[in-house]
């Protein structure tokens, strides 16, 4: 674990919440009859492209900032993101009138840049090939005061993630069942930890599991053998929001206890993924936030007979880009 942060745990989970509620949208547990009879299981979706800033990432993001002092507020945030994690800073940082700087790859998808700057952060570009995004995020902090609150490396962070699997714990046994397995888009890990902390209390008995991009299944990789294992960093840029070199060192120590294993899924099957999300669902969601509705489509994962969770994790996709894909065959 790095030394000198917190690990997070499940009472963190359950306190951030009680803090995020007033703040976020509880995002619905949803059924589809298609998905049930096409998977012969039983399949909880959690619409996470149906919170605010279009991804689950403004969970984290509200509960960091909600915990900040009000001198660290009047110093403003710093993060570095591909989109997601940004726009939610971004908001977070607006609601508690705080300034907020995101370090955005020059190539990261027109939408996630706009939205971002939509929300009144200053974004600044750098070279995902070239640059060091850790060391230009450090820099900034130093030089301005400005908390940095990365995506994933951040306890509070990865607790506020935790909140959704949480949620459809509760609403899976409101509807009488008990989920036998959830699926998690996978990037550095922030999203999974702290789903696999909340279910380490209220449903322990859930096997979770990583999806991730074929070419990027690092976590899935790691959890074979071990120890953090590191992307080659030449695969398909298709799932920006689940580009990571390697695992976070925090999320990973958690993940290697409480995570069951990982499936990585195609592009083919991420575009098919995303083509019944918007024909079947009526949900549009971006390449990254479809992987494990795509490993479930694909029968990477064996669901027949089973209550299966899948988190569709973000929506934020440019409609060029959608139509496109949504005419793919």
């Amino acid at each position: 674990m790095p030394a000198g942060i917190r690990i997070p745990t499940a009472d963190d989970v359950l306190a951030a919440a009680a803090l995020i509620a007033p703040h976020i949208v509880r995002t619905p547990m949803l059924r589809n009859t298609e998905l049930d009879h096409l998977t012969g299981g039983r399949v909880l979706i959690k619409p996470e492209v149906l919170q605010r800033t279009g991804a689950f990432k403004l969970r984290g993001a509200t509960n960091a900032l909600r915990r900040l002092s009000p001198a660290q507020l009047a110093r403003g945030v710093v993060t570095y993101s591909s989109g997601n994690h940004g726009q939610a800073i971004a908001c977070a940082a607006r609601q508690l009138g705080a300034s907020a700087i995101v370090v955005m790859p020059s190539d990261a998808p027109a939408i996630k840049r706009r939205a971002t700057e939509s929300w009144g952060a200053k974004i600044i570009p750098y070279d995902r090939a070239r640059e060091n995004r850790e060391a230009i995020v450090q820099d900034i902090a130093d030089r301005t005061g400005a908390t940095l609150i990365p995506p994933y490396e951040h306890p509070d962070v990865i607790a506020g993630q935790g909140t959704l699997a949480l949620e459809l714990a509760q609403d899976a046994s409101t509807a009488g069942l008990t989920l036998d397995a959830l699926l998690v888009p996978t990037g550095g890990g922030g999203l999974i930890a702290g789903c696999a902390l909340a279910l380490s209390r209220v449903s322990p008995q859930t096997k979770i599991y990583a999806v991730e991009p074929q070419q990027w299944d690092d976590t899935a990789r790691s959890l074979r053998s071990g120890q953090r294992e590191k992307n080659d960093m030449l695969g398909s840029q298709f799932c920006d929001a689940l580009l990571t070199a390697t695992p976070g060192e925090l999320t990973f120590g958690i993940n290697q206890n409480l995570v069951a294993g990982g499936l990585a899924v195609s592009q083919q099957q991420i575009v098919a993924a995303l083509q019944f999300s918007v024909a079947a669902l009526k949900l549009v969601t971006e390449p990254g936030g479809a992987v494990a509705l795509a490993a479930l489509l694909a029968g990477s994962f064996e669901a027949n007979n089973k209550t299966v969770g899948i988190v569709l994790s973000g929506g934020n996709i440019d409609q060029t880009e959608l139509a496109k894909l949504l005419r793919d065959e």
